[in-house]
């Protein structure tokens, strides 16, 4: 027997303090029970009450989301949201980070995170038909930062793949920031009819709770605290709190859940996430506003002589916490004995409101449910604008040396990580398990067509910290606006977001002031461009030894093809296509990767973003998609316009004759990243249609050039600035990480 502090020993020795919990708030917690916690309701509160729990420092603000539409059949508060996509069918998504496990031990930490969100899917009732990743570690140069890129590839993969759903898209980027903290979010796209829809709550006063799936074990322990603060050199001694996952047994556990569900016996069902059996009983018993009792001595486990605590806290994988109509506990057995998993009988629903732990006919812990889940605190933290922001709004102008060789620098740029091919992590993936991926990774959005229907699911995710770091709050919007620019670009009709919402310390003002004017920003957006907030994930803390990483919220999308012959992708497709140019160009170069190759640094402000702008153009983009007069379609964003028309070269396998004019320096109109623009390609007869479009809704439209067959040529003001062949600038873009990796691997 494992020796466990008394709770006048706790109190004498405030050992709360080593949970995370603070000491007024251990003295909350006495005065809602109505006296002293012993240890293992200690632990539940520490972690229920963790900031990944409980959202305790972001609540207030993330109320600020607009999170209803006509579409949305369930906003936050269940394990993903879901929208109608018409016919009795809807998508439902999600993301989440993982990113203290997975800087701790990157596979398992990333691997355990594809685990975890792909439960949160399929305990909605939903079949999960998609994964997408957004990473961010430290430059490639660094040792530590190639060792925790590779194993998090490696560590998505094995999960992913073997679960034989396709990972189907993402982003990679590489910032100094990041380099002691990697950022893992990841995102799951299901498909459910309607009358499928199930949630998290435990229903029916007397009704079973069943634990099903694998059994518990000691790993994970404490891994909902260890994700509510920073990261130190001590971090290494955490390692236990990272789960170990299991692919296969939760294939195993997704085709038993979803069968069960079919059978209309389940009054609730949530997966044992962060916190484990602890979370999914509570919340479930919470949200039905009743109480719950559970019999530890009934939990399948699999390490001898674990205790309450242990059992409780632990996080280990594939398990999932059912609420079964009584007298079917036998049905729910017979299915999961079918798939080889454990099921339980492990408790009951009470009327009396309480939270009821026994061990061995003893009741080892007695608390009320709201206190443990609706009574955590919320605090509403000082916010202060940081001097960085101060200084870097007095710059106006980012001034730009004249280049001779345009050639270099466009080759260049294609060879920086954050810009070249991530096809050394793509095709580590399996995209096409399954058969419904359309378009491949690579595009500006993943697109998977919905089986026995004319339409599809467009899918992407997109962030940029630097912009962040810049100006939250024009940050924010134009991560909302870029993911909506890129669906549009696939030929969907955006719907809503998930977002991954990663920042520093929230405890210190700065990054609060961050925090809260991205929120403001990314609200603002999804209220112009009607795309609601329907779920996603707070990760808080993410900083090293003090120092934070740049401020960077993802914003996870999903929009709907209405007809699969709108499909559209990025590479042009024809020799003699015209090429158009939709939107304005500005001297905006701050946080650009051109001012990052030149300088070395990112200063002064981000590209302005006009959302009634950016809303106009994504209307011209979408009709003339949905009226066949569109080829290729590309957002400009990171680079500029030139490695834009650089990389529709290089993915149709085409060249392109250009011909700009404007008043701006090359350099800036060339490299320049301003919103709200989008190059398309389209027949010669279809030009003076889409210019009619682009005219009628107020959006300008140049016609910039054609497509050519093997070169990319650009003039500007007459001036030939570029000429580089399609095959010179394909080999820099496509082995610039492998060579870099191979570089590392081999050092």
């Amino acid at each position: 027997m494992k020796f466990e502090p008394t709770p006048e020993e706790i109190a004498k020795e405030k050992i709360y303090l080593d949970l995370g919990l603070k000491e007024h708030e251990y003295e909350r917690i006495v005065q809602l029970i109505g006296r002293k916690p012993n240890y293992l309701e200690l632990g539940l509160f520490s972690v229920m009450w963790s900031e990944h729990c409980s959202y305790k420092t972001s609540k207030p603000v993330l109320k600020r989301f607009p999170t209803k539409g006509e579409r949305v059949l369930q906003g936050p508060g269940e394990g993903a949201g879901i929208v109608d996509i018409g016919d009795n069918q809807a998508v439902v998504f999600k993301i989440e980070s993982h990113n203290h496990p997975s800087a701790i031990e990157p596979y398992q930490g990333a691997a355990t995170g594809v685990g975890g969100i792909i439960r949160d899917i399929f305990s909605m009732g939903a079949r999960p038909i998609a994964l997408l990743d957004s990473l961010r570690f430290g430059p490639l140069t660094d040792p530590r930062s190639k060792y925790l890129f590779s194993h998090v590839v490696a560590g998505i993969a094995g999960y992913g793949n073997s679960i034989g759903i396709p990972t189907v898209g993402g982003e990679t980027v590489f910032e100094e920031s990041y380099k002691g903290n990697p950022l893992v979010n990841v995102m799951c796209v299901g498909l459910i009819e309607h009358h499928q829809i199930k949630k998290g709550i435990a229903k029916g006063v007397g009704n079973s709770v069943m634990y099903v799936g694998a059994s518990t074990g000691r790993d994970g322990i404490h891994g909902a605290t260890f994700a509510s603060e920073e990261l130190t050199e001590d971090s290494d001694s955490k390692r236990p709190a990272v789960q170990v996952g299991d692919p296969f047994m939760e294939k195993l556990l997704l085709e038993a859940t979803l069968e069960l569900l079919e059978l209309g016996i389940v009054e609730g069902i949530q997966d044992m996430g962060a916190a484990g059996l602890t979370s999914s009983s509570s919340e479930m018993a919470s949200k039905a506003g009743n109480g719950i009792e559970l019999d530890l001595s009934k939990v399948p486990r699999r390490e001898p002589n674990m205790t309450p605590y242990e059992i409780m806290l632990s996080e280990s994988q594939e398990r999932m916490l059912l609420v079964v109509k009584k007298g079917k506990e036998k049905e729910v057995k017979q299915v999961f004995d079918k798939w080889g998993l454990y099921s339980a009988v492990i408790g009951r629903v009470t009327d009396d409101g309480l939270y009821r732990l026994i061990d061995q006919g003893k009741v080892v812990a007695e608390i009320p449910v709201r206190a443990l889940v609706d009574e955590a605190p919320v605090y509403h933290m000082p916010a202060k604008e940081p001097e960085e922001y101060r200084q870097n709004q007095k710059i106006e102008k980012i001034n730009v040396p004249t280049f001779d060789d345009l050639n270099s620098i466009i080759l260049d740029l294609l060879s920086t990580p954050n810009l070249a091919s991530k096809e050394w992590v793509y095709r580590q993936y399996d995209h096409m398990v399954r058969t419904s991926t359309a378009v491949l990774p690579g595009s500006d959005a993943a697109v998977i067509t919905i089986r026995g229907t004319n339409k599809a699911l467009a899918m992407t995710t997109d962030g940029n910290g630097r912009y962040i770091y810049l100006d939250p709050e024009i940050g924010g919007a134009i991560a909302v606006a870029e993911a909506a620019r890129n669906l549009v670009c696939s030929g969907a009709d955006p719907l809503a977001i998930t977002d991954g919402i990663n920042f520093g310390n929230p405890e210190k003002p700065e990054v609060f002031w961050q925090f809260e004017k991205a929120v403001d920003g990314m609200s603002k957006a999804c209220m112009e461009l009607n795309t609601p907030v329907i779920g996603g994930n707070v990760s808080f803390y993410n900083e090293t030894n003090g120092k934070a990483i740049y401020p960077t919220p993802i914003v996870g999308m999903v929009g709907l093809i209405y007809d699969t012959k709108h499909i559209t992708t990025q590479g042009f497709k024809a020799i003699g296509d015209r090429i158009l140019l939709l939107g304005d160009t500005y001297d905006e170069l701050g946080g650009s990767e051109f001012q990052k190759y030149v300088y070395g640094k990112i200063e002064g402000k981000p590209p302005r973003i006009n959302l009634d702008q950016e809303k106009k153009v994504q209307q011209v983009v979408l009709r003339s998609i949905q009226e066949g007069l569109v080829h290729s379609a590309h957002d400009l964003n990171d680079g500029g316009l030139a490695v834009a028309i650089a990389e529709s070269c290089i993915t149709g396998n085409l060249g392109a004759k250009i011909f700009l004019y404007g008043n701006l320096q090359k350099e800036s109109y060339l490299f320049s990243e301003s919103q709200s623009r989008v190059l398309l390609s389209v027949a010669p007869n279809h030009v003076e249609k889409v210019e009619k479009i682009a005219k009628e809704i107020g959006v300008s439209c140049q016609d910039i050039g054609e497509v050519q067959a093997t070169t990319l040529e650009i003039q500007y003001n007459d001036q030939k600035v570029v000429h580089l062949s399609v095959d010179e600038i394909t080999k820099v873009w496509k082995e610039a990480i492998p060579c870099m990796m191979n570089s590392l691997l081999t050092k």
